[in-house]
């Protein structure tokens, strides 16, 4: 059962407003990028989980797509810290992440069946505390509760082309229709359309509802926000471009992060 760390809003309509994932989502999501030769580079979007492990110690996970870092074959990838000035202003920071070892070993893990990828990894303060909780992601019964259908709207957040949405490198939030049906049972429809442009760089980003966006009419809203799931693809048919994306649900990224916390493989 879902049941996210926020109030009732029945107690305080202006609630809402607080509750709304875009912002937090925004501070949680960056850049990965790693040099492609000649000027180039290639670029993908991740956001950051605050998942504790068994015992309760912090930790902080990368999630992405898993396709971002396999085309990515260095050692090290760059991933887009954003500081605060004292002044207030915002500026880009990046700095290296190293994502394999040696004999060029990932140092992440992948989702069995999903094109999903996660790795924990040590973020600057502000980031740590920007992560958002696991609670938030939507599970395998979320869909059903919040009756999601078909043209309601979701919010993703990337950087299409390598583009961000100032000269600090917050993502570009934009907005789509699911454009798939039926949406349950996940383990029958592990992946749903959804209607927007998808480019190069947006791979990896969160795709997300919250009281700002659209639903059917005569369907009641959910009463929380929640991560509805990962994008993981764009649908191309020949060489042309459908202007759909490909979307995991989120229940798939918790399954991922459970593998961190699985023994380790021994072997036949």
């Amino acid at each position: 059962m879902f049941a996210p760390p926020f109030p009732d809003p029945s107690h305080d309509p202006t609630v809402l407003a607080a509750w709304d994932l875009s912002v937090a989502l925004i501070n949680a999501t960056v850049q990965i990028d790693q040099p492609s030769g000649e000027g180039g580079r290639t670029v993908g979007t991740g956001f950051l989980l605050d998942a504790a492990r068994p015992d309760g110690s912090p930790r902080t996970v990368l999630v992405t797509a898993g396709h971002v870092l396999d085309r990515m074959p260095a050692s090290e990838v760059r991933i887009g810290w954003r500081v605060q000035t004292p002044e207030g202003d915002w500026r880009f920071a990046p700095q290296p992440l190293q994502v394999r070892g040696p004999e060029d070993t990932p140092l992440w893990s992948t989702h069995p069946t999903q094109d999903i990828a996660v790795m924990e990894v040590v973020a600057p303060r502000i980031f740590a505390r920007a992560a958002i909780p696991l609670a938030w992601l939507a599970d395998e019964d979320t869909f059903e509760e919040a009756r999601v259908g078909a043209g309601d709207e979701l919010l993703s957040l990337g950087y299409p082309r390598g583009l961000s949405a100032n000269r600090a490198g917050f993502p570009i939030l934009r907005a789509g229709r699911i454009a798939s049906w039926p949406l349950t049972p996940i383990t029958a429809f592990p992946t749903f359309l959804l209607d927007f442009a998808v480019f190069p760089g947006n791979s990896g980003g969160p795709v997300f509802w919250t009281p700002t966006a659209r639903r059917a009419a005569g369907v009641d809203a959910p009463d929380h926000p929640y991560v509805a799931g990962i994008l993981v693809q764009e649908v191309v048919v020949g060489q042309e471009r459908l202007g759909l994306g490909v979307v995991a649900h989120a229940a798939y990224i918790r399954e991922a992060v459970a593998l961190l916390d699985a023994p380790p493989h021994a072997g036949p």
